[in-house]
C-alpha cells in the first residue's frame, strides 16, 4: 500500500451552516468524525490537503490518519460533498477504524500482461465488464487494486472473479456466482463481417420462403 495520508485536523467549535462557512473562509473543510466507541465529533481539515487527496483519489475509501488533540487516529473517508459547479470539497465524513474494522469498499481492477494474451495479439479487444469490484476488507489493509492476469487468454475467453488472487482477509461481496470481470472480444471488423454474413443468410432464407409461397 502507498504511504498513508495524514491530515491536519482540529476540533470545530461551531456547527451549522454559519459555522461551516466561517471554517471555509479560514482555509479549512468542515468534517464529521464518527464510529468506533466514541461519540461523533465536529472537526475541520486543511483545505489544500483535502483537495489534493480528493484530486488524487486518496480520500474516499482509503486509509488515512488524523491528529486530534495530540491523538493520532486511523480513519476512512466515507463521503464527500463537493460544489456542484466548481467541484471543490465542501464537507467530508470520516469514520474511525481499527485493525478489527471491516468495511465494504469498491476496489479498482488492474489488468496485467496484455502482451502475453494471444487474443489481444490477434487484434482482440479487452472488454472490461467491471472496472471495480465491491469487497469486504479490513479497514487498515484495503488493497489499492485487484490484479487480473491476461496471460494466455484468447478471443472468447473471460476473466472471472475466481481467477483473482484476493489479499488475505479480503472477499468479494457477491458470493453466489463466479461473475465476469472482463472478456477478450473479437475485433470490431470481424464482428461486423459476421453480422453481415448473418444478415445475408437471413435474406436468403426470406427469399427461399417467398418462392415456396408463390408455388403454393
Amino acid at each position: 500500500m502507498s504511504d498513508v495520508t495524514v491530515f491536519t485536523c482540529e476540533l470545530r467549535q461551531r456547527s451549522g451552516t454559519d459555522g461551516s462557512r466561517a471554517v471555509r473562509r479560514d482555509g479549512w473543510v468542515p468534517a464529521i468524525l464518527y464510529g468506533g466507541d466514541q461519540e461523533p465529533a465536529n472537526i475541520k481539515l486543511r483545505y489544500n490537503e483535502v483537495l489534493k487527496a480528493y484530486n488524487t483519489g486518496r480520500l474516499i475509501s482509503v486509509l488515512s490518519k488524523i491528529n486530534v488533540d495530540g491523538e493520532e487516529q486511523s480513519v476512512i473517508g466515507r463521503d464527500i460533498q463537493v460544489d456542484p459547479v466548481k467541484d471543490f470539497p465542501l464537507h467530508v465524513d470520516l469514520m474511525r477504524v481499527s485493525e478489527k474494522t471491516r468495511i465494504n469498499v469498491d476496489v479498482p481492477m488492474a489488468f496485467h500482461n496484455e502482451e502475453a494474451s494471444p487474443g489481444l495479439k490477434r487484434g482482440g479487444v479487452l472488454n472490461v465488464v467491471r472496472h471495480t469490484v465491491e469487497v469486504i476488507a479490513p479497514a487498515t489493509r484495503i488493497p489499492e487494486t485487484l490484479d487480473a492476469d491476461l496471460t494466455g487468454l484468447d478471443i472468447g475467453d473471460a476473466v472471472h472473479i475466481s481467477s483473482i488472487n484476493m489479499p488475505e482477509g479480503v472477499h468479494p461481496t457477491i458470493t453466489d456466482r463466479d461473475f465476469t470481470i472482463a472478456t477478450i472480444a473479437a475485433p470490431s471488423v470481424v464482428r461486423s463481417t459476421e453480422n453481415e454474413d448473418a444478415d445475408a443468410e437471413g435474406d436468403d432464407d426470406t427469399a427461399d420462403g417467398g418462392e415456396e409461397g408463390d408455388n403454393e
